[in-house]
């Protein structure tokens, strides 16, 4: 006798259920109310925004940021005037803003490779090549780079929401991204 016809004799259905059956007539209960999840959401992201603001504080009491690495080294005013950021050029402000932005979603000192500072690092690569773009509105070989960073974040970003959702949020908020 086959398998299906002594199930069938015993009474019990031809096939069996799949691990982790859930009946389709099974009632779905959300463990929150809408409002109770608002409000949880209103939390999270005001606490998030105060870190977010202590960060931000602990980053600008530190000294100002000098050209070519100097940072932390005892040296005069007047060359200290000299290698200060406001003397830089284009390249050395926004390696410095990419590293302080790096800096605030780091999980532990000189963190590059988690996803958040990829979100980061990926946001001032695009804002860079929008502004590129703007003077520059021919250069189609630059639109296709700016594509596919797009779309690179856009990854990074659906794999945070998948995976850590909490700076997922945090990101989104912090840099305003629409998503």
């Amino acid at each position: 006798m086959m398998e299906r016809e002594r199930r069938v004799a015993a009474g019990l259905p031809a096939k069996p259920k799949p691990p982790r059956y859930i009946p389709k007539d099974a009632p779905v209960i959300n463990s929150m109310t809408r409002e109770d999840r608002d409000a949880e959401s209103v939390s999270f992201d005001a606490a998030a925004a105060d870190e977010m603001k202590v960060k931000i504080q602990k980053q600008s009491e530190e000294e100002d940021t000098l050209r070519f690495g100097f940072d932390g080294l005892v040296i005069s005013d007047r060359v200290r005037k000299l290698f200060d950021l406001k003397n830089g050029n284009q390249r050395e402000v926004v390696t410095s803003q990419k590293r302080r932005g790096m800096e605030l979603f780091q999980l532990r000192e000189g963190d590059t490779g988690s996803s958040a500072v990829q979100v980061v690092a990926l946001t001032t690569r695009i804002q860079q090549l929008q502004t590129h773009m703007t003077k520059h509105k021919k250069d189609k070989s630059s639109k296709r780079g700016l594509d596919a960073l797009y779309v690179r974040r856009r990854k990074v970003l659906d794999y945070m929401e998948r995976k850590d959702f909490e700076s997922y949020r945090k990101v989104v908020k912090s840099l305003g991204l629409a998503r």
